[in-house]
């Protein structure tokens, strides 16, 4: 399978754009730059950022043990979803398959890129069916998404079902990590030699406790990440965002360390919810979130916010009848919950 027969006519064909900076990138020597049409006045962010973002690339490289020229970075990872989608589908022809219930921004990004969208549904345990995936495959279906650990159910994809479908499709199958970092399992990211038609997402926005700066990540083939460059803005990964990013890979020890407070705070929440009699059930979680059945979600949710405590209603998707996503606090956090489910439970 060679990726770029997969990918869009117009996207092969056209001619990337050149900012100043993929022109001439010594920008760390004495030039005077009167190149790019920047403020000449500095102000610590007058120029521009570097469009590859290659210092950041190198240290992410050595954390996740991925070479740079592998590696893409967008504005969250829903900017590198948005580029696969645009690199790859031929609007009203193509199509994609995802497995609801899952993270929503597929099924937009579909809709706003005009692409048909086929559900092949998880079971009710939230696995993935495998063999229905690949029947629902045809000839114009380019990208399969998969979400492990999964939105909104927080379980592990069967690794196993994973590489079936990747020996199975000819198109690519994105793998959304977004909260890897909290299970046990390990990313996928090992696997990228063995299957060219992989895509890892990851993201600074759960594990690495910076949603704020909007940085998402893409592990794929060299070929794949060179289309994927070609169609992105030129300065897409802002000169605060790459600055703060660097200093969370610096400190990416004090990050593992919070990871694990609350894979163990997930823990002792799960069993304090087994004490609460409305809860019905409490699904298996290798995320920052537990989801929980209750015996009326609505009622519930709405009592929470009157005690101050925000959770999430996901009583609507499939499978989730009557249940709220709650994401792991704090220790002080946590206990307030704990103590207001307590006075409801009374």
């Amino acid at each position: 399978m060679k990726i770029t027969d997969l990918a869009r006519k117009n996207v092969l064909e056209m001619k990337a754009y050149s900012s100043a900076r993929d022109e001439f990138t010594e920008t760390d020597k004495d030039f005077i730059f009167q190149d790019a049409n920047e403020n000449p006045f500095n102000s610590g962010y007058n120029r521009y950022p570097d469009p590859c973002a290659l210092k950041l690339k190198s240290k992410l490289s050595e954390l996740k043990g991925v070479p740079p020229e592998n590696m893409i970075l967008g504005n969250g990872s829903d900017e590198v979803l948005d580029l696969l989608f645009r690199a790859f589908c031929e609007p009203k022809i193509d199509e994609i398959i995802t497995t609801p219930p899952s993270y929503g921004m597929y099924k937009v990004l579909a809709e706003v890129n005009e692409i048909q969208l086929n559900e092949v549904p998880l079971s009710e345990d939230f696995q993935l069916d495998a063999q229905a995936i690949i029947e629902a495959i045809s000839e114009n279906t380019k990208l399969i998404f998969l979400c492990s650990p999964n939105n909104p159910s927080g379980n592990l994809m069967n690794p196993q079902a994973v590489k079936q479908i990747l020996k199975n499709f000819k198109g690519l199958v994105i793998l959304d990590e977004a909260y890897i970092d909290f299970a046990a399992q390990n990313s996928f990211v090992s696997e990228l030699n063995y299957f060219p038609n992989l895509v890892v997402l990851q993201t600074f926005s759960k594990a690495y406790a910076h949603a704020g700066i909007r940085l998402g990540m893409g592990f794929a083939q060299v070929e794949i990440i060179q289309l994927l460059h070609k169609i992105k803005p030129p300065y897409n990964i802002n000169q605060l965002t790459q600055n703060k990013a660097m200093e969370v890979v610096a400190a990416s020890e004090t990050y593992k360390n919070q990871a694990e407070m609350l894979i163990s705070e997930r823990e002792l929440l799960r069993l304090e919810l087994e004490r609460i009699s409305f809860v019905k059930k409490i699904f298996p979680s290798e995320a920052n979130f537990l989801l929980v059945k209750v015996d009326n979600a609505i009622l519930r949710y709405h009592q929470l916010i009157k005690k101050g405590i925000v959770v999430r209603n996901r009583t609507n998707e499939m499978h989730c009848d009557n249940c709220l996503r709650i994401s792991i606090g704090t220790p002080r956090e946590n206990q307030k919950l704990i103590k207001a489910l307590q006075e409801l439970n009374s």
